[in-house]
């Protein structure tokens, strides 16, 4: 018995014909013909009733089609283990970092990913969160860590890493420092340092102030936090910052309404073409998650 004759028998029964199914598997009609009578000569029972205008299976053959299917699926099955097995020795990806991320998140991610799969090419990408979720959507990038402050666009799947609120910076000294919650409105009174448009605070900020009807007076854009908080240390306005534990600054809770920047992993939602990609997406998942988790906990993570 041989795969071919199990895919010939399959084929002359989904096509009801011999002709077609030799069109159907590129083979000259009488080599099937041969084939099929071989295997039913080995297992000493005929597998279709030929006496008709279309070819029908015998109860034999209708016995022996299940089997010969689900042999044909373990076969593929193999081959597409084998060709993902090469797709990882071979493979290539590309991940997608927002500026203003924690420095050692998607890094840590990266570098674990590789250590276990040390055949995948990977290249990295610093952008936005509006340039990256464009490189995902038109799949140049297999996977991004970016900002969001709501739902990203269709066809990206999401998974959030970190949901927190925005809170107005200000030195211990100031005029807001001893506010218990400061409203947009009051907020888009003063002078702000915020993060660069294209980012998931910078949008949470501007979406949240249109929903106020003020407009923002930013003065000062730096795409790393820690440089926003400098320089509201330093007095030159108030920073727009997750509530990070900032040293020498006062937190002020941002409301009416509430300002919250999300941290998301973000991938095509129809899903990607490499094995390479499809171990990273999984890995990442499971590790980012992880990680956060245990920083929410105060503890190392593993």
């Amino acid at each position: 018995m041989e795969l071919r004759q199990l895919e010939y028998v399959v084929a002359v029964a989904e096509e009801a014909s011999f002709t077609r199914a030799a069109a159907r598997t590129h083979v000259a009609q009488p080599g099937i013909s041969a084939q099929v009578r071989r295997l039913e000569e080995e297992l000493g029972e005929r597998l279709f009733d030929r006496s008709g205008r279309t070819v029908t299976p015998t109860a034999a053959g209708a016995a022996v089609l299940p089997f010969a299917r689900a042999a044909l699926s373990a076969v593929a099955s193999a081959r597409q283990a084998i060709d993902d097995l090469s797709g990882l020795v071979r493979g290539q990806v590309s991940v997608g970092m927002v500026t203003a991320c924690p420095v050692d998140l998607m890094p840590a991610a990266v570098a674990d990913f590789h250590r276990e799969h040390a055949g995948v090419e990977i290249s990295l990408v610093e952008d936005d969160s509006d340039g990256l979720l464009a490189g995902v959507a038109s799949g140049r990038i297999d996977l991004a860590l970016v900002g969001l402050a709501d739902g990203g666009p269709t066809g990206i799947a999401l998974q959030v890493i970190a949901d927190e609120p925005l809170h107005a910076a200000v030195p211990p000294g100031h005029e807001l420092a001893s506010r218990s919650s400061l409203p947009v409105r009051t907020l888009a009174e003063h002078d702000l340092i915020a993060l660069p448009r294209g980012t998931g605070g910078r949008t949470a900020l501007e979406a949240a102030c249109a929903r106020a009807r003020v407009v923002p007076r930013i003065v000062i854009e730096a795409s790393d936090p820690r440089v926003l908080a400098a320089m509201a240390q330093r007095g030159l306005g108030v920073a727009v910052l997750p509530d990070s534990g900032w040293e020498d600054l006062a937190l002020v809770p941002i409301v009416r309404p509430e300002l919250r920047s999300r941290l998301v992993l973000a991938w095509r939602d129809a899903g990607p073409a490499s094995p390479a990609a499809r171990a990273l997406i999984a890995f990442a998942r499971d590790a980012l998650a992880v990680r956060m988790r245990s920083d929410d906990d105060g503890s190392e993570a593993t």
